[in-house]
């Protein structure tokens, strides 16, 4: 069966990468494309890159261009895709890849975003741990996705495991991230410019600021915590795409070294983009590179009586376009590997 998609927001970086992955889907064909300013203009003016895409031209991004398709992504900025969902009715699949729709409670809406709330939609993170399966069984069937923050999905599928298993505790959670640009958007600002982050580390939302936070609170609640606390800083680096991730917790006390690791193999075991690596082995950025794959190196710090995990996914990819693919496939009810690369691009 093939599915007609329009993809909104086509011109950015997260549309660009949606249309890159969609192109080699043998069951979605992208019909439509939409931009706000870039209206009216060719697809290849905005995304050089996507050949196989040339001939599409950037409609208005409105409910009246998207209307009639069977899947529709949402590649906007926060507030913008609320907007839209609210006049598309309830025909079709939508998958939005903005904030608009993650999070469960409006108080943590308004205390990191403002403005309106716009609901919870099923959270598109299929691994996620949650009581004793995953998430992927909440996206069965559903016709209205919210994709995850890239930086939320990460740190969520790196303490998850453990916290399902009951061997970390869930307070003084610490997560520190390496990220590239790419995760902020197209827009032109000045803390992105080449000039200002080449060859230099710069940090941001420090201090409990960052949108993220509560999204990866509620991740590891629904994966068993009550009321998580974390230390998040994300510092952006000079790559162009990716997340490093070093995530840690104080282990319970009483489990050993080899629970731990357990506990997070067990987790992933089966998964086809989640990979724990060996003992002993931690993931660089560039072995995930465009495609959508997670892999996570563990470390048990035993002087300190914490694991740590690092963790590589490129935010593009997994972090945003490839987990709304992966969860539309599954939606729709078909093979969640579809039109997805679980191999990276080198060097």
């Amino acid at each position: 069966m093939s599915y007609s998609v329009a993809v909104a927001g086509a011109s950015g970086y997260a549309g660009g990468e949606l249309l890159r992955l969609l192109s080699a889907h043998p069951q979605f064909t992208v019909t439509t494309v939409t931009g706000f300013q870039s209206a009216g203009q060719p697809l290849s003016s905005a995304q050089p890159h996507l050949r196989s895409l040339a001939d599409l031209t950037l409609q208005p991004t409105n409910a009246d261009s998207l209307a009639g398709h069977d899947i529709v992504f949402l590649a906007l900025p926060h507030g913008k895709s609320g907007e839209i969902t609210a006049e598309l009715g309830d025909d079709g699949l939508v998958v939005d890849c903005g904030a608009d729709h993650r999070l469960t409670e409006k108080a943590d809406w308004d205390a990191f975003y403002g403005g309106e709330y716009f609901g919870a939609w099923s959270y598109g993170v299929p691994e996620l741990p949650v009581g004793n399966g995953k998430q992927r069984s909440s996206i069965v069937g559903s016709t209205r996705i919210a994709a995850p923050g890239c930086n939320a999905s990460t740190v969520s599928l790196a303490l998850a495991p453990g916290i399902s298993a009951g061997v970390i505790e869930e307070q003084d959670l610490v997560a520190v991230l390496a990220v590239g640009p790419s995760g902020a958007g197209k827009s032109l600002k000045l803390q992105y410019l080449a000039s200002e982050i080449l060859g230099s580390a710069n940090p941001y939302g420090v201090g409990g600021t960052h949108r993220h936070i509560p999204e990866i609170q509620q991740a590891l609640r629904a994966a068993g915590a009550t009321s998580p606390t974390i230390s998040f800083t994300p510092v952006i680096v000079p790559m162009s795409r990716g997340i490093l991730s070093t995530a840690t917790a104080r282990i319970t006390p009483g489990v050993s070294a080899s629970e731990v690791r357990s506990a997070w193999e067990a987790a992933y075991a089966d998964e086809p983009f989640v990979h724990v690596l060996p003992e002993g082995r931690m993931p660089r950025t560039g072995d995930v590179l465009g495609s959508n794959t997670v892999l996570i190196g563990l470390a048990v710090d035993e002087a300190a009586g914490r694991v740590v995990t690092v963790t590589a996914l490129d935010n593009l990819a997994k972090g945003t376009a490839g987990a709304a693919i992966q969860s539309a496939n599954i939606a729709l009810g078909i093979d969640e590997s579809t039109g997805l690369p679980v191999d990276g691009v080198a060097p």
